[in-house]
């Protein structure tokens, strides 16, 4: 089994930033490279726990679908989306959520097997795993940007940011 640990710290609320992982045209936009399309299950909005979306991408010049569940979530904590079908014997993905000194941290755990024995085993040594890490980390660094911007956008009419006393203050 192959592990993938990714840790990345995020100037927004746990709120915000747990909010926009699990939002199903965000990771649209996000993963643009790839091409990927939410085609069945949740195709957008926030997906939610024991939802299904399936996503069609093209990665390593095929077009792919990948089938997946959210099969545990604690609000603002954390969410599990496991492989109910797709090209992976097994595919598991973490994503825990936690406040550290005024930061979100976001933490991605990937557990997964491929298929075709030594065969798939040399393709994820080679190409898959970076691949992978290289596919999240392009998405978290879209999430982290997109997350701190909305810091400056007004929540509500009556909501007003202040960059420099870093508050949100309300206005009578």
């Amino acid at each position: 089994m192959t592990r993938i640990k990714i840790r990345t710290q995020i100037k927004a609320p746990i709120q915000t930033v747990f909010d926009v992982s699990r939002d199903i045209d965000f990771h649209q936009k996000s993963a643009s490279p790839t091409n990927e399309t939410a085609i069945d299950g949740v195709t957008s909005g926030l997906i939610n726990y024991n939802q299904t979306v399936t996503w069609r991408g093209k990665h390593f010049g095929f077009y792919l679908t990948h089938k997946s569940r959210i099969t545990a979530m604690n609000q603002y904590d954390y969410f599990v989306d496991e492989m109910e079908e797709g090209k992976f014997k097994s595919f598991r993905h973490e994503h825990i959520f936690y406040e550290k000194n005024g930061l979100t941290i976001m933490k991605d755990k990937v557990f997964y097997e491929v298929p075709y024995g030594v065969f798939g085993e040399l393709f994820d040594f080679l190409f898959l795993k970076n691949h992978l890490i290289n596919f999240i980390l392009e998405r978290n660094k879209v999430l982290k940007a997109f997350s701190e911007s909305k810091l400056l956008q007004p929540v509500n009419n009556r909501d007003v940011y202040s960059q420099k006393n870093n508050i949100i203050s309300e206005i009578p």
